[in-house]
């Protein structure tokens, strides 16, 4: 029982240094020559940016989330971010998104303590927008089906904002 305890907490206290020093250091991000990340340029501009969660493929079942969130990342203070989804059908699964509290939750995917800040149908149309107001951890997942889509489909991701880099 003590090893799993020290063990979680190793866990959580790598993946919280990690987010912290990824975010800071991501002030250079483009400027390594060749090293430089393939997938997002330097952003030279210091206007917030919408980002549409998940790209082309939105917000569901099945995409590793914070496979995309790592490679299009990083996400900085007043940026916005879109989840789109398809409303509940016959044909579609509902999703939604909660706002998990810290990272023990989002990495177990618990949501007994979660905020859903948007429900399945908030998804549709232009999508449901959620601006970053503030440098500290955000945890996201979806919450149907009592956190099978976070726990099994990986609909799940954390950014830290870092302020934006004036140059």
């Amino acid at each position: 029982m003590g090893f799993t305890f020290a063990h979680q907490g190793l866990v959580l206290v790598l993946v919280a240094a990690s987010m912290v020093g990824v975010s800071l250091a991501n002030k250079e991000w483009g400027s390594l020559g060749s090293h430089s990340h393939p997938h997002r340029p330097h952003n030279h501009t210091n206007a917030p940016k919408r980002i549409i969660v998940g790209g082309s493929q939105n917000w569901h079942f099945g995409v590793n989330y914070t496979d995309w969130s790592l490679k299009n990342g990083p996400f900085y203070i007043n940026d916005t971010l879109v989840f789109k989804y398809d409303p509940p059908s016959n044909t579609t699964f509902p999703h939604s998104v909660y706002l998990l509290p810290h990272l023990k939750s989002f990495l177990n995917c618990d949501l007994r303590k979660a905020k859903m800040i948007a429900n399945p149908t908030q998804g549709s149309g232009n999508g449901f927008e959620l601006v970053l107001k503030k440098w500290k951890p955000y945890y996201f997942a979806c919450g149907e089906h009592n956190g099978f889509h976070c726990k099994v489909g990986l609909m799940k991701f954390a950014v830290v904002s870092p302020l934006r880099h004036r140059h």
